[in-house]
């Protein structure tokens, strides 16, 4: 989730070099993002996601008021989700973990670093680590 449109394509161009490219979907805010989530407003039927990357930067609803809703929320708090932004202040990072984030990731600045941390994460998610069905 992530509303910047260059970072969601570097985004989306990363998970697509994996062996077995993830389905990506993506929303322009926080508050698209639990309307997709939550399957309403037109997402009827979506599929829940195996993984959420979460930018703490977005408008309407920031990233850690979406974090504290899926982790409070019980149908939606087995989710992992990777905070992935260009924060690397103390209480961004320290409030995402309180909020139970999986892990806080700062983008790299520089392209072949972003893309490999995105490619990092794919790779642990989809390849090692055991996900909730």
């Amino acid at each position: 989730m992530d509303d910047d449109d260059a970072d969601a394509m570097m985004i989306e161009e990363a998970l697509l070099a994996a062996t077995v490219p993830p389905v990506v979907h993506r929303v322009a805010d926080g508050a698209q993002a639990l309307e997709y989530l939550r399957r309403e407003s037109g997402h009827t039927g979506v599929p829940r996601p195996d993984l959420i990357l979460l930018d703490l930067n977005m408008p309407r609803m920031g990233g850690r008021e979406v974090l504290a809703v899926i982790k409070h929320d019980e149908e939606l708090r087995s989710i992992p989700v990777v905070v992935l932004t260009t924060s690397d202040a103390v209480p961004d990072i320290v409030g995402s973990y309180t909020e139970h984030a999986s892990a806080y990731v700062t983008k790299p600045m520089d392209l072949d670093s972003f893309e490999t941390a995105v490619q990092q994460i794919n790779h642990f998610y989809s390849d090692i680590a055991t996900l909730p069905a």
